[in-house]
């Protein structure tokens, strides 16, 4: 596969993605790819967050 062709091929699984987090806002592609990668971040920092919620109850509990 070419370059181009992976280009091409994340570019589709961004717009998928980018989707997914909500509606487009910004008044171009730009700037909605910004506000996607602002809404990625957080969403990160959702997962994460909730991973050490969930280790360090199960440590308080004594299931590892």
């Amino acid at each position: 596969m070419s370059l181009y062709g992976i280009r091409k091929k994340l570019n589709k699984w961004w717009r998928i993605w980018a989707q997914s987090l909500g509606e487009k806002v910004g008044e171009s592609d730009r700037q909605a790819d910004f506000v996607a990668m602002i809404r990625t971040f957080w969403w990160t920092v959702h997962i994460v967050t909730c991973f050490f919620i969930i280790a360090g109850n199960s440590k308080m509990l004594g299931l590892w």
